[in-house]
C-alpha cells in the first residue's frame, strides 16, 4: 500500500496530468490491479514509461493504489463522520486528528465545523472512546457532532480526471 505523507509535503503535481497520464489513472480507477503491459497497450507506451509514470503520479500524490473495504464486511461494526469546532489554527488539530488510526479522511471545511473527519470503530464503546478520549480532549476542540453511519449506499472512486 502507498503510505501517505504529511499535508503540505507532497511534490507539485504542476505538469504531472497530461493526457497519458490522465488515461493511466483512469485505468487504474476501473482496475486498480491491471497490468502495467495492460496499460501500455491502452495508452500507447511501453511497459517500463508506464512504470515510470505510476511512480511519479504516486510520488507527487496524485493517486494512490489501495484495497477498498467495506469496514462493517471486516471487523468494525461502526462508521461515523464528525465535525468539529476549534479553537486556533484549525490546522493543527487536523493534522492531529488525522494521526489517529482509525481516522481515514479528514479535511478543513469553511461552513459550521472547521474539521470533518470519518472515522472506522470496532462497536459504539469504540466510537465513544475516540470521540471522548481522543478528540473532544484535544486542546483546541471546542464541540463536536457526530453523524452515524446506518448503511453504506454509494462508494465509489472512478470520477475520472479532468
Amino acid at each position: 500500500m502507498q503510505s501517505r505523507r504529511p499535508l503540505g509535503q507532497r511534490p507539485s503535481p504542476d505538469g504531472l496530468l497530461d493526457d497519458v497520464n490522465k488515461a493511466i489513472i483512469e485505468q487504474l480507477q476501473q482496475d486498480g490491479r491491471r497490468s502495467y503491459a495492460a496499460m501500455a497497450t491502452a495508452v500507447g507506451l511501453s511497459e517500463a514509461a508506464v512504470r515510470q509514470r505510476v511512480q511519479r503520479l504516486l510520488d507527487a500524490g496524485v493517486m494512490q493504489i489501495v484495497a477498498v473495504t467495506d469496514p462493517l464486511r471486516v471487523g468494525f461494526h461502526r462508521e461515523a463522520m464528525i465535525g468539529v469546532r476549534v479553537t486556533g489554527d484549525s490546522r493543527i488539530v487536523a493534522e492531529a486528528i488525522a494521526t489517529l488510526p482509525e481516522v481515514d479522511y479528514v479535511v478543513l471545511t469553511a461552513g459550521s465545523f472547521d474539521i470533518i473527519a470519518e472515522l472506522v470503530a470496532e462497536n459504539d464503546d469504540h466510537l465513544l472512546e475516540l470521540i471522548n478520549s481522543r478528540i473532544r480532549a484535544m486542546s483546541q476542540v471546542l464541540a463536536t457532532e457526530t453523524f452515524v453511519y446506518l448503511r453504506l449506499v454509494k462508494q465509489t472512486y472512478t470520477w475520472g480526471v479532468r
